[in-house]
This record gives structure tokens, C-alpha cells and sequence, in this order.
């Protein structure tokens, strides 16, 4: 090179370049979530009852609600660590591990055209989605600014997630009296829209079940909705089965699923899970990406300089998988599938309107209760159940204005907990009415 050492040096061709825009000044405040601070409120009811029982029907983290990880599996991965030493690993994770999700874990057919190369270990699920937005921006339509869509009333980050890596987030028409679902048309409905505001979809996102209605969609529906999505000219569809252990049926299986899909379509597919929800494993911090082998690439190259999951959560994964996983998630299904249909019931007996499918939550109507007390909408009943009568929930309108009149109740405890929970839920609205 001949330029002079004096001289600064672009490290790239100026036609590589980022070009400048006023986009990080003009964006909005991206807020950190409230989900973290919730049971908080809880402290202050503690203080006025010092004696009286709490009832945290706010979590989605069956590491504190439930036993979370048994022993024996953390035990188990702690060998692994120690026997593997503490180097660097490569950004997907390791080699082995990416063997456990493909062959313990979801037990792939050879003839499925998934393999090893296909999986991409993460820190999380937040850390698998960021990933792949970016890949979905970048592989779709090449355009930032273009749009994620995700559900009326999503999950917290699924709003703030894509918006800070560059892209915008699309809430997709949806009926509350069907919980919000996706139909075909309205993914078509959602095409059309982003083309009049000059921007493609770059990714769908699927949740089943859902966080935070709980709501359950059939195989069937989500390959129709997909294909839907694949047509109407959407890059990618990820499919976010985070919860979908957490069930009194069968979890989904992903063999008979790619079978829905020509080699063509499953390039533009992502699926999504880990050991979060299930295994109650929150501060492990590990998920697995599954994507096309180039999807994957990408993704590395840039974990390369960012994000690399530690060997840790991956052992206790390994662990897991090695266990059976069903075996190895009892302590936090079986309960949470009793509380279920202990909170069935009393929801139908007490005449709510509500959403349960599986998972870990239901979402539930309160908006009697919030226009009684002369509210705007449910973000001040979080405050006012858990310092007056010690049970945390979530305020619906925490995840879009359209969950403004709704809760999220969490049955992720066991039954007699959900019981005492839903008690103190609804002597504490029936206050709102006196």
C-alpha cells in the first residue's frame, strides 16, 4: 500500500461505507422493559403485611416461580465445562453441541437437509432474535428501515428488539376475540401496507404458544399462515417455539413439520428454541437459532466480532438433551400443566373473558375494572394489586395499546400458588368497584 502512514485510512472501500443518515438522532427512545421491575411492587404490600403471602402470577421464569434446573443437570454440565477447559469456542457454540440439538434434541431425519452446519447456539433468546433480524434485513430486501411483523399484542421486545438493529415493527391485523391470531389475509392485508409506505416485510414472526396471550395455533395453521407469508413476498418466517414443551400435548416436531416445505421455502425458514421456559433455565442463557446453511454463515461471521455464547449454557443444554429432554423438564411441566386446568376453571367459573392456550400464560380481560376506577387503561393495576393486595400481574397495555384493557397472568407456579394467586387477583378488582 502506498499511502502514507501519516494519512488516516478508511477499512473500506468508500463504496462499502455506511452511508450517513440522521436515523440514530431522529429514532425514538428505546425504553428498557418493565417486565424486570414488576414484582417490585410487591416489597410494598410486604412492608404493610409483613406476615401475609405474596403470589407472583407475573413470571415467565420458571427458575423463580418453579425449581428451575434440577441439580443433576447443572451438576452434569459443570463436568462437561471442566472436562472441555475454558478457550475460546467458535461464535455457534461447539461442535457438540450443535450435534445434541440435532440429534438428541429434535432427533432430525438425515433425509430433512438440516444437519449441524444448520444450528447456531446463542446467549438467550433475546441474543438468537437480534441475530436474526439482522440477517433477516440484510438477506431479505438488503434494506434497513424495512419491517418486522409480529402479533396485535407482542411479547415486550419483540417491539424494541428489530427497532434497534434498523428495522421497524409491524403489529399485524387481529381480532381479540380470536386472540389476536394471524390470518392469511391479513399477512396479505400487511404486504400491501408496507408497499404504500415504500418498505417490504423483511421477517414474520410465528410464537406458539404465545407470549403474551398464551394463545395456541394448530401445526396445520402455522404452515398455512407461513406459506401465506412466503408468496405475498415476506423474507423470512422465524417460528418462535420457545414454550412449546410447556404443554399437556405433544411438542412440536420438526421433522414432520419440514415435510410441509419444498427445499426452496426452507431456506427462508428460522426456528426458534432453548432451554429458557422449559427447563426454567432464565439466567443460563441459552437458545438454539436453527436456519438454511447460508442464513447460518452470515450469522457466525458477525457473532464472530459480537455475541458468543458461553460453553456453560450450552453444557447444561447438552445435559438436558443427553437426559431426555422430557424427562429433564418434568419439574417444570407438570406443574404448570396442573395449574392450567386448576386456572381453566376458575376463569370460566368466575366469567371472564380470557385467552388460554399453553404455555405459560393467560390473558385476561379486566376492563370493567379498569373503567370503574376511572383509568385510561390496565398500566396502573400492576402497581395497585401488588402494593394492596400482594399479587403481581402484568398490565396488557405494557405490550401494545391494544392489550390496553387485559392482564397477563402467569400459571407458571404450582396449582395451589395459581389458586391463591387468582384469589387475591380477583378480591383485589372487585376493590376497584366498591
Amino acid at each position: 500500500m502506498s499511502i502514507s502512514n501519516t494519512a488516516p485510512v478508511l477499512a473500506l472501500d468508500e463504496k462499502k461505507l455506511v452511508p450517513v443518515n440522521g436515523f440514530l438522532r431522529a429514532m425514538a427512545d428505546i425504553p428498557p422493559s418493565r417486565m424486570f421491575l414488576i414484582n417490585k411492587s410487591l416489597k410494598v404490600y410486604q412492608e404493610k403485611n409483613p406476615s401475609a403471602q405474596t403470589f407472583d402470577a407475573s413470571q415467565g421464569d420458571g427458575g423463580a416461580s418453579l425449581p428451575g434446573v434440577p441439580k443433576a443437570i447443572l451438576e452434569r454440565a459443570a463436568q462437561l465445562q471442566i472436562e472441555h477447559g475454558t478457550a475460546y469456542d467458535m461464535p455457534f457454540g461447539t461442535e457438540a453441541y450443535r450435534k445434541a440439538v440435532v440429534e438428541q434434541y429434535w432427533k432430525l431425519d438425515p433425509g430433512a437437509g438440516y444437519g449441524p452446519a444448520n444450528v447456531l447456539g446463542t446467549a438467550g433468546g433475546r441474543d438468537a432474535l437480534v441475530k436474526a433480524y439482522g440477517a433477516m434485513l440484510a438477506l431479505g430486501h438488503g434494506r434497513q428501515g424495512d419491517l418486522i411483523m409480529v402479533s396485535r399484542v407482542p411479547w415486550i421486545s419483540y417491539n424494541w428488539g428489530p427497532y434497534g438493529v434498523g428495522a421497524n415493527v409491524l403489529w399485524a391485523p387481529g381480532d381479540p376475540a380470536e386472540g389476536w391470531a394471524y390470518s392469511e389475509d391479513a399477512i396479505r392485508a400487511s404486504v400491501k401496507f408496507a408497499a404504500s409506505k415504500e418498505r417490504k416485510i423483511a421477517g414474520l414472526i410465528i410464537t406458539n404458544p404465545d407470549n403474551p396471550t398464551g394463545l395456541t395455533i394448530t401445526v396445520e395453521k402455522q404452515v398455512s399462515l407461513a406459506k401465506a407469508a412466503l408468496e405475498a413476498g415476506v423474507a423470512f418466517v422465524l417460528f418462535d417455539w420457545m414454550y412449546h414443551y410447556v404443554t399437556d400435548e405433544q411438542p412440536m416436531d420438526l421433522n414432520s413439520f419440514l415435510k410441509f416445505f419444498t427445499p426452496k421455502e426452507r431456506k427462508r425458514l428460522m426456528f426458534l428454541d432453548g432451554i429458557t421456559k422449559s427447563l426454567g433455565g432464565s439466567n443460563v442463557r441459552n437458545c438454539h437459532l436453527i436456519a438454511d446453511e447460508a442464513v447460518v454463515k452470515f450469522i457466525v461471521a458477525r457473532a464472530s466480532h459480537g455475541v458468543i455464547p458461553s460453553f456453560y449454557s450450552l453444557a447444561v443444554a447438552m445435559a438436558a438433551y443427553e437426559m431426555g429432554f422430557s424427562e429433564a423438564a418434568k419439574t417444570i411441566i407438570e406443574p404448570t400443566n396442573a395449574s392450567r386446568k386448576v386456572l381453566k376453571g376458575l376463569l370460566m367459573r368466575n366469567e371472564f373473558q380470557h385467552i388460554i392456550g399453553k404455555g405459560y400464560y393467560a390473558f385476561v380481560n379486566v376492563a370493567d375494572f379498569v373503567k370503574a376506577k376511572g383509568w385510561a387503561d390496565s398500566e396502573p393495576l400492576g402497581q395497585y394489586l401488588a402494593e394492596n393486595y400482594g399479587v403481581a400481574i402484568v398490565p396488557g397495555a405494557f405490550f401494545s395499546p391494544f392489550g390496553n384493557e387485559w392482564i397477563r397472568f402467569s400459571y407458571a407456579t404450582p396449582p395451589e400458588r395459581t389458586e391463591g394467586a387468582f384469589a387475591r387477583l380477583v378480591e383485589g378488582l372487585n376493590s376497584l368497584k366498591a
